[in-house]
């Protein structure tokens, strides 16, 4: 219960701190932000887009383990746990795409522009929107986590290529030297500090689901096994 307060008093201080701070071009106090040219005030979306961006990665790569694990091992909890964390990334990946859509509305005049990153979010929310639909096209117990964890597999290892290759290789409307230029951090320590800080709580946030996710769907898996 601590825990779960602690973390929600931690999400609560982020919010507060990214929409409340001020942004000026001459920073002078420790809770200044800088000010990023073409981004302005709408630079705040940083603070929460890229840690969901970094969620659904990391829910899916989780996905992708544990379906080696399944095949591997055989264990149906590992098939749980892929599909679990397959689903949250699915969640994470909407929501990014719902905040970044409305930045792009506000920055760039319309909701969607087809730009890489856009286009490879887009393309991802297809591959795990199909993943589920196979899941519930499949009947058996073994064959559908058998083929599943085949799929996230897959589907796992093109997550990469649309999230950090695609975008690089292809030129895009996204202004990625707000985060990083040169090689090397642009923010300052105040903007530093928040960025990692929505990182580590929404990291913390998604495992957090996930526990309670797989513990409903071991349940719910020992109840049908009653059932049958």
């Amino acid at each position: 219960m601590l825990l779960k307060l602690l973390l929600g008093l931690w999400l609560t201080l982020i919010i507060i701190a990214g929409f409340s701070f001020p942004i000026t071009e001459t920073p002078t106090n420790w809770y200044d932000l800088p000010f990023v040219p073409g981004l302005e005030d709408k630079a705040r979306i940083i603070f929460f887009h890229v840690p969901m961006a970094w969620v659904t990665t990391l829910a899916f790569i989780i996905s992708l383990i544990y379906g080696i694990k399944y095949l591997a091992k055989k264990e149906i909890d590992h098939d749980l746990i892929s599909s679990s964390s397959a689903g949250l990334g699915l969640m994470f990946c909407i929501l990014a795409t719902v905040t970044g859509s409305l930045w792009a509305k506000f920055t760039w005049g319309s909701f969607w522009n087809w730009d890489p990153r856009e286009t490879s979010i887009f393309v991802l929310l297809l591959i795990y929107g199909a993943y589920f639909a196979l899941r519930s096209a499949i009947e058996g117990e073994e064959k559908k986590a058998t083929l599943s964890a085949v799929y996230a597999i897959i589907a796992g290892i093109t997550v990469p290529f649309f999230i950090f290759i695609m975008p690089r290789i292809v030129e895009g409307l996204h202004p990625n030297e707000a985060i990083v230029s040169k090689g090397k951090i642009s923010m300052n320590r105040t903007m530093l500090v928040i960025f990692l800080s929505s990182l580590s709580g929404f990291t913390a946030l998604f495992f957090w689901i996930l526990n309670l996710r797989v513990r409903t769907e071991r349940l719910e898996h020992k109840q049908s096994l009653k059932g049958d």
